[in-house]
Order: C-alpha cells, then structure tokens, then sequence
C-alpha cells in the first residue's frame, strides 16, 4: 500500500467512539492512574503511557507515527519548532570533547546554534559537503556526527548525501540528515544511511504557514550501543530505543521546547497533502528556473533542477524532483526594492514551503548578521534574491515576475 494512502487512513485505527477520520486534539497536560504503580510504570518505560504534557500527548503522538511513517523510520519526537529539534539532538547526544562535521553551506540559524555548541566544548568544523572527500578528511576519532542539508538554503548546494553515507557507515559515525528542503515526498534520508532525519515541519510538512514545528527521526540504521555518549539511565531498554530514548529525554522533556496539540493537529492536516503539494511546487519551480535563466535581467540563477547547477546530477539521483527552492541574481540594471514591491503573486516574507509563493532578498535581511566578507565567501550576492516557489497557476508566476523585472529596470 502507497505511504499516502497509509496516511490518509491513518487516524482510523485508532478512531474513539464516535468512528473519527481525523483524530481528536488532546489539550490535557497531566493524567491520571488508578493504581500509583501504573504511573510508576509509564516514568520507568515499562508501560506505554503519558505522564506530563511537556513529553508529549496523544495528538502530537498520533503526527510523530505519521512522520515516522513518511521517513520509513523507527520513531520520532515532535518539538516546537525545527530549530528546537536540532537544539534538543545535539544538546542530547553531544558533549564536550565532541567533534562534529557539518556543511558550511548549513542554514545561517542552524549554524549559529552550532557555534554556540563550540562556546560548551564541542569542536565543530565546517566543510564543503558536496564533495564526500572534504568531510573524510575531517574525522578523526572524536567525531561523533556528522550533519549536512539536502539542498542549502539559499544557494542550494546539494550534498554528496550517498557517499558521505556510507562513509559514516563504514566508521559507525551518527550521520544527521535535515530533510527540510525536499521533505519525505521527495527524498527518505534513510536510503543514504542517515542515522537520524530532521524535519522543520513548518515548511513544506505542514505546507500552509500557519504553526511552528519539529522533529527529528530514528532510521533504525545506526547502532546505538556504538554511541559513547548514552547514558547509563537510558542503557535499560533495548540498544535500539537509546537513541531516541535520550533524545525524549534530555532534549524534549529536559529543554521544554513542546510541540502544542494544536499546532500537531494543524500539521498533520496539512501532512495529507505534501505529495501533492510537491508535484506542483516542483514543476513549478523547474519552469520559473528555466524562465529565469533565460531573462536579460536575471544574470544568474541556483535551482538543482536545471541541468546548468553544480550537482544538477548529483541532485537528479537523490531526489525524486528538485522542490520548491531557488535563488537568483538580478542584474544591476535592475532596482531590488521596486522590483520586489512590484510583485503581485509573490508575498515578500521569511518563511518557505508555503502553498503561495514567497520571496526574499538575502544580504539585507536573513544574511544581514554575516559581514560582507562572509557573506562574500558563502557567494551569497548583493543582489541575491531567495524564492519560495507556490502551487499559484505558472502563467501568473512568469508573468508577474517578468512584468516586475521590466518596470524595475525603466
């Protein structure tokens, strides 16, 4: 049976009295036992159960089995937001002495909160991932992660997802994949290796702009009684649960940063339509590159989906289609700010992955904390501008991006 025809029939097994398609939001955040050594039970992990509402509850349950699911996994752990799953995993898993490989094309918030990791004593060095020989060359014996993206935001590097992952493979390294950009509709980490998937559900998952959201995914792949850093508290249940144990555990129960019920209710109903969803935002997209390329105002354009990107192949192997993210150049005939004001079916904002199409310019805004001589190493331009491509009809997207490149350059 096809995973989306899994998850729209979800809920109905465990439907309650009243035969539900969708399932309930729970709001409780406390429960109560009849036997004191039933509660005993759900806090030691011999019972299956809730014991507070800052660990979880039925409704952000129900989305975490449906996560699961789509990313082929084992478990999953929801949590507020995206930033707060990666902080939850590394606070979790991670200790001084730690060293850590990671993309130095890594989302600019993502790679903040690694270098605050450095400030506690973890070692984290940045490399050109797109090629597998630039993190080899880093490990060493003290390397207890590895984390990249699948396509980089905004300049949409793509990683050498396949090859780093059987190079964390061979050498029993946990292999962090962030699944954001291409969500599981188009790409399952977990056939490259990846140890654990990371989600912003904010994006593409939930799909409508509306709520916050995280997770973080247990492939089954890696072999927890390999990783030094569980603790003994957590060693009781099977090597397989450690992982995901310590990370519900230190990381959401520890950190706070909770998943509400009605932010997992609004996610898992935008969850049903991601398939969808992505057929139209990728087919979308390849055409506006394909448009843009071909522009006299545009000088250049970054979408893996063009045969003209540095791992268009690389990008046509991994991913069933190239999503919804792109970046271009505008040539210096052309003023930014009219250019963007002009528009009438993009909404300038921060967010991606919504149904409508979005835009941004780079330097000045979500890349403004970079000086320009970072910014400048990271080929991040000027005159970048960032989109967030929609479901929006394609003729209203290449017209109105073309009616606004013209006038912005009279």
């Amino acid at each position: 049976m096809n995973d989306l025809t899994k998850l729209l029939h979800f809920d109905q097994k465990s439907a309650g009295p009243h035969g539900e398609l969708h399932a309930p939001v729970y709001r409780n955040i406390a429960y109560h036992y009849e036997k004191s050594a039933d509660i005993e039970q759900v806090f030691q992990g011999k019972r299956k159960g809730y014991s507070y509402g800052r660990q979880g509850n039925p409704t952000t349950a129900a989305l975490e089995k449906k996560i699961t699911l789509l990313e082929q996994g084992v478990d999953t752990a929801a949590f507020a937001t995206g930033m707060g799953a990666i902080s939850a995993m590394l606070f979790a898993l991670l200790r001084s002495g730690d060293h850590v490989v990671a993309s130095s094309y890594l989302f600019g918030n993502t790679r903040s909160l690694f270098e605050s990791f450095e400030r506690f004593g973890v070692k984290v060095e940045f490399t050109d991932t797109t090629d597998v020989s630039n993190v080899e060359r880093l490990l060493t014996p003290q390397t207890r992660m590895v984390f990249v993206e699948t396509i980089a935001n905004p300049r949409t590097q793509v990683s050498d997802l396949a090859r780093i992952g059987e190079l964390c493979a061979k050498l029993g390294t946990l292999y962090v994949v962030d699944n954001t950009m291409t969500s599981p509709a188009l790409f399952k980490p977990g056939r490259v290796g990846a140890s654990l998937v990371v989600n912003s559900l904010s994006k593409y998952i939930a799909g409508h702009g509306v709520c916050l959201g995280g997770s973080v995914t247990d492939t089954g792949l890696f072999d927890w009684s390999r990783f030094s850093n569980i603790l003994e508290t957590y060693r009781s249940v099977s090597p397989g649960e450690w992982g995901m144990l310590q990370i519900r555990k230190k990381g959401l129960r520890d950190m706070g940063a909770t998943l509400s019920p009605d932010s997992a209710n609004l996610i898992a109903l935008g969850l049903e339509s991601l398939e969808m969803r992505m057929e139209r935002i990728s087919s979308n997209a390849l055409q506006l590159a394909a448009f843009l390329e071909g522009h006299k105002l545009v000088e250049k354009v970054y979408y893996p989906g063009s045969i003209n990107h540095p791992q268009h192949g690389l990008a046509t192997t991994l991913f069933s289609a190239c999503s919804g993210l792109m970046s271009f150049e505008i040539a210096p005939a052309v003023d930014v700010n009219r250019f963007i004001d002009g528009l009438t079916c993009f909404a300038c904002s921060s967010n991606l992955g919504d149904t409508r199409s979005l835009l941004i310019p780079v330097a000045t805004t979500i890349f403004y904390e970079l000086s320009a001589t970072r910014r400048c190493e990271m080929d991040i331009s000027e005159r970048l501008i960032r989109l967030s491509v929609g479901i929006e009809p394609l003729g209203d997207l290449l017209q109105d991006l073309d009616r606004a490149l013209q006038a912005a350059a009279d």
